[in-house]
């Protein structure tokens, strides 16, 4: 067994570690970061005793692992975003992190706000769906939550062997503070300024070419292809 204690971006670098060899090992979580945002996902105590206690019960749960290929290979377990939300990940610092704790993802929203810009965006979906789309921002969601607990993908589950996709349209500014309250409430994939699929893999292509955040860890701007790899980690959970 292998246990992260921290945020995301530590669990991010565990996962990493152990690439595609993940399922000769058990990895648990004791989530001591800013968002701790996949522990929100898989309903893990924040509590550090409750967690431990939860990490010798040894009660595992099979979830997905996905492959992003970029400029790099990189994996991740709960949330790639690119476009805005790149731009956010590159004003956030330690500095702003420690200071503002979870409201850090808002501070540094509201410093790349005068950055906003739209992408000219092809997404191919499962080698069957193409779509054209002026967007603001891609997620590609195997978990739920953002941000610290902004709930970007509320049907996400981690263990279906598919990517929530949610695709944030270019619209006014106007709407996009009606879509903003939406998305705080977790009411935003029915609105018309949302694009909504799932797929086990998507390839992304835009101009200009977007930074794509995975975990809160950057990773570069060419054409992204994201892949599930079904349930190939074994990550320590409570009992169902």
């Amino acid at each position: 067994m292998i246990v992260a204690a921290g945020g995301d971006g530590t669990l991010n670098e565990v996962v990493n570690g152990l690439r595609e060899e993940a399922s000769s090992v058990t990895v648990g979580l004791i989530p001591l970061g800013t968002g701790n945002d996949f522990a929100r996902t898989l309903g893990l105590p924040t509590d550090v005793d409750e967690a431990i206690a939860l990490l010798v019960a040894g009660h595992t749960r099979a979830i997905d692992l996905v492959r992003v290929t970029s400029d790099e290979v990189r994996y991740f377990v709960n949330v790639s975003a690119g476009g805005f939300s790149g731009l956010v990940d590159e004003k956030l610092t330690p500095e702003m992190k420690k200071t503002w704790g979870p409201l850090a993802y808002l501070r540094s929203a509201a410093a790349a706000l005068p950055e906003l810009r739209a992408y000219r965006t092809t997404l191919s979906l499962d080698n069957k769906e193409s779509l054209t789309l002026s967007l603001y921002n891609v997620v590609v969601a195997n978990g739920r939550y953002v941000g610290g607990g902004t709930l970007i993908a509320p049907e996400a589950s981690a263990d279906d062997g598919l990517l929530d996709i949610i695709l944030i349209q270019e619209r006014s500014t106007a709407a996009l503070a009606l879509l903003a309250a939406e998305v705080a409430l977790g009411q935003h994939l029915s609105s018309d300024a949302i694009v909504f699929r799932r797929a086990a893999k998507v390839t992304v292509n835009s101009r200009p070419g977007m930074w794509f955040n995975v975990d809160g860890e950057l990773v570069g701007n060419e054409p992204a292809e994201f892949t599930v790899l079904p349930q190939a980690l074994q990550f320590v959970a409570a009992a169902p």
